[in-house]
């Protein structure tokens, strides 16, 4: 795990999802340290890497990916939450799970914009 790829994409993961990325890839070291050094390498050393989009656009896209898919509610918190860390703003996180309504369906949606809602009240965006 010590490759230049690794490397590189050890520092994105950390500059765009902080310690919740860290708690993922250490959650895989004792079933699957493979898939997480997978994930630090391709993922973040090679994906998020690439020129063409930004990181606010990179994440606002993942956002929307993973809404979409639906069930994945514990990597759309870390990533509504590296959205947050990377400049995005609460509205375009909300008009990004919006928009997926039309081609998802509302109960994607609906379950996208709770777990946005749930960031939000962590990060003190919005008071319940």
């Amino acid at each position: 795990m010590n490759s230049e790829r690794f490397e590189s994409g050890l520092i994105k993961l950390k500059e765009i999802d902080g310690e919740a990325g860290q708690k993922v890839i250490d959650g895989l070291a004792d079933i699957s340290p493979d898939l997480a050094e997978i994930i630090i390498e391709f993922g973040f050393g090679d994906i998020y890497q690439r020129p063409g989009l930004d990181l606010k656009s990179r994440e606002l896209a993942t956002v929307a990916a993973l809404a979409a898919l639906g069930g994945c509610q514990p990597q759309l918190n870390v990533h509504i939450n590296g959205a947050l860390n990377v400049g995005c703003q609460p509205k375009e996180i909300t008009e990004t799970i919006i928009q997926i309504a039309l081609y998802a369906g509302f109960p994607a949606c609906l379950n996208a914009m709770f777990v946005a809602k749930e960031v939000f009240i962590e990060r003190n965006i919005i008071k319940v």
